[in-house]
């Protein structure tokens, strides 16, 4: 029996459930074609804060603070079928996601 071909998605977002909502998608999509999956893993979430000062002469030591998160997930894809390969590439995914593929 030969071996599939091994698949590694990375997904980016802002917003956790449209992250979430993409990788149980891709999952469900690589089962049905037959495929073995490993995932979704959540990866560290990066922060980013900004402070933004509120007025620059009266106010100057207030300010609005502003935090940016990027939530990441790994999903492993293995016994790769060209079927598989196919159907990933004619999934459509929310706007704001962002997926790396690597084979």
């Amino acid at each position: 029996m030969s071996e599939g071909l091994t698949i590694r998605i990375r997904l980016k977002a802002y917003d956790h459930k449209v992250i979430d909502q993409s990788a149980k998608q891709i999952v469900d999509t690589a089962i049905r074609t037959g495929a073995n999956v490993a995932g979704p893993v959540p990866l560290p979430t990066r922060r980013s804060t900004f402070t933004v000062v509120k007025s620059p002469h009266v106010y100057k030591t207030g300010g609005e603070a502003y935090e940016m998160r990027v939530h990441k997930r790994l999903i492993d894809i293995n016994n790769a079928t060209p079927k598989t390969i196919e159907s990933l590439q004619n999934l459509s995914l929310p706007a704001g996601v962002d997926a790396e593929i690597k084979m």
